[in-house]
């Protein structure tokens, strides 16, 4: 019947072979990455996006904070593994205020992932063709440098690394 067939045709998995190990496909670098620092959401309301994390979800959220060097607000919601970062405009030349233009009711803006040295990380991603938004690293929400790379260059998202 029906469940045979099923059977018949249905396509052979593979399993990844366990001789070597995955690590061994990756290039050494004089940098190492760490561990996911956040992922940043672009919310339209902030007041209503902090409502939801703290009241709702009973996490525990900051205060806002006024970043005027990246034309946002932020606020940290606290997570067990990591945490998020609402994003709110903060003047009209805000990168958040173009975003929510495209994304009305908001969305994930960026995930951010922490570096042991953010300098030497520039230079070999740039020997890599990776762009990089940033001449130099700026001082992030977490008062560390930071740089965004390319969404184009990263699979469509765009990429925050923070020094650690």
């Amino acid at each position: 019947g029906l469940l045979s067939r099923l059977q018949i045709s249905a396509p052979t998995i593979r399993t990844l072979s366990s001789s070597k190990p995955f690590s061994q496909n990756i290039p050494s670098c004089l940098w190492k990455l760490g561990r996911l620092n956040h992922v940043a959401i672009a919310v339209p309301d902030l007041e209503k996006a902090q409502s939801l994390y703290k009241d709702v979800l009973g996490a525990q959220v900051s205060e806002t904070v006024a970043l005027p060097e990246h034309g946002v607000y932020t606020v940290f919601v606290e997570l067990g593994n990591t945490k998020l970062e609402l994003l709110h405009p903060l003047g009209e030349k805000s990168p958040i205020a173009s975003f929510l233009q495209k994304n009305k009711t908001g969305g994930m803006h960026h995930i951010c992932i922490e570096v042991d040295d953010i300098k030497v990380a520039m230079t070999e991603l740039k020997k890599k063709k990776i762009r990089i938004l940033s001449e130099e690293p700026k001082i992030g929400a977490h008062g560390k440098p930071v740089i965004f790379l390319h969404p184009k260059d990263c699979h469509g998202v765009l990429v925050e690394l923070e020094q650690a």
